[in-house]
């Protein structure tokens, strides 16, 4: 059984400009996480072997994040025109050697964002895995208190960069910077 991808409301007062994005504003959004909670979302896409861009997860992702922002009836998630700008494949590792699989999996979109435009507006999401650990990672890096009995078997936690304690100071450079690159 799929899991609901979940984005808490931004816990500043005022909201982050992003948090929730306004539907209307340009928006490149960037969300990854551990493959296995990926999983939990998306437990009917076959991850290997690896295909090439993107991988048939990635648009399934970028939908389902689409949605959670937006709303089901966003015109752009209606239409399906999310376009898919860049993946990051994180190799599991065995020391130094990378293995055949990936372990962490993020994808890059676009929500209205102009063809010409090679510097749009970012939003960073970042999926949290509270299963394995009993919240400790999420309660460390984030700026409130996660109780994982809130998600384990229910949800999965994401959660914009204005709510973590890294403050992705550099998001804006990065994932431009990546999309530029594809």
């Amino acid at each position: 059984m799929a899991l609901k991808l979940f984005i808490p409301p931004c816990i500043h007062e005022p909201p982050h400009q992003h948090h929730p994005p306004p539907p209307h504003k340009p928006l490149r959004i960037e969300i990854q996480g551990p493959l296995e909670t990926i999983q939990k979302l998306l437990p009917d896409v076959a991850w290997h072997p690896l295909k090439p861009f993107p991988q048939p997860a990635g648009r399934a992702l970028a939908s389902l994040t689409h949605q959670a922002l937006y709303g089901e009836d966003d015109v752009c998630s209606s239409k399906g025109d999310l376009p898919v700008r860049h993946e990051y494949l994180a190799w599991a590792m065995d020391g130094r050697r990378p293995l055949d699989y990936i372990d962490y999996y993020g994808v890059t979109f676009d929500h209205l964002v102009p063809a010409n435009d090679p510097n749009p507006e970012v939003l960073a999401i970042s999926i949290i895995e509270v299963d394995n650990d009993g919240g400790a990672f999420a309660n460390k890096h984030l700026l409130f208190s996660v109780d994982p009995t809130e998600y384990t078997g229910k949800k999965v936690l994401a959660v914009p960069r204005c709510c973590q304690v890294k403050k992705g100071t550099q998001d804006r450079r990065r994932i431009n910077g990546e999309v530029a690159e594809v």
